[in-house]
């Protein structure tokens, strides 16, 4: 039955395309089980499918067309409208809903070096199974209306979830010991931090203070900022969806 159902919707995917006489022996359904399914009442799972739609449309709208499926998913949790996150991807692919992401295509592969203070242990493995596994950090410069500010934030990889930030007029080492002393989150056992190889995150006060905190240090190569990608999209999305637009 599943079969045969997936079969008349991917006939209907493709019925603006083909005839009915010629996708029907193709996905071996015979016409008239086409046309029943067809006619037949939307589903209460398709009704709810399409209630959701509705709100996803409107927080789409509403972010500009900047925000994500997980952005998304977190409005319907404030509406107290029950929704896994993978369902909200579903129907935005289908809807052909998706966020801007800017105008120019990534760059290519750069292979670049690994720096003698840490290796690369997270090799650009972001998905993580729980909390407090693996946290990346990085720092970034934002344009205020008085001026230049240093901006470091802790991530989460687990749910992208920033957990600790500091801002500054200089970016100095107490930039990003601050925005790890001050975290939200006190693990209880070891976690893995990842940063890039700028001079705030080779300091001995910092060696010492990730020693204290039970956290092992990981640092992407040299010239290669798709080591860190987590935190350079937090930083795009930021400045692109908030900032600018003010």
């Amino acid at each position: 039955m599943q079969a045969s159902q997936r079969a008349t919707g991917a006939h209907k995917a493709r019925s603006h395309e083909y005839s009915v006489p010629t996708l029907c022996p193709a996905m071996d359904v015979h016409p008239s089980s086409y046309y029943d399914w067809l006619n037949e009442p939307l589903s209460k799972r398709g009704k709810q499918d399409q209630q959701l739609v509705v709100h996803i449309k409107q927080y789409w709208l509403e972010s500009g067309g900047h925000a994500g499926y997980r952005n998304f998913h977190l409005d319907l949790i404030d509406a107290d409208i029950s929704c896994g996150r993978d369902r909200v991807l579903r129907l935005m692919r289908s809807n052909r809903l998706r966020a801007v992401r800017g105008y120019r295509r990534p760059g290519g592969y750069y292979g670049g070096s690994v720096h003698e203070a840490a290796p690369n242990l997270r090799n650009r493995q972001f998905q993580l199974s729980a909390a407090n596994q693996g946290w990346v950090s990085d720092i970034t410069c934002i344009h205020t209306q008085e001026g230049f500010l240093f901006l470091a934030v802790v991530m989460d990889l687990f749910a992208r979830n920033i957990i600790g930030c500091s801002m500054s007029i200089r970016m100095k080492d107490e930039l990003m010991l601050d925005a790890l002393t001050h975290c939200r989150r006190q693990p209880t056992s070891a976690v893995m931090l990842h940063c890039d190889q700028g001079s705030q995150y080779k300091s001995r006060t910092r060696k010492k203070l990730l020693e204290t905190l039970d956290i092992t240090p990981s640092m992407r190569r040299r010239g290669n900022c798709h080591d860190n990608a987590v935190a350079e999209s937090f930083f795009t999305n930021l400045k692109k969806e908030k900032i600018r637009r003010l």
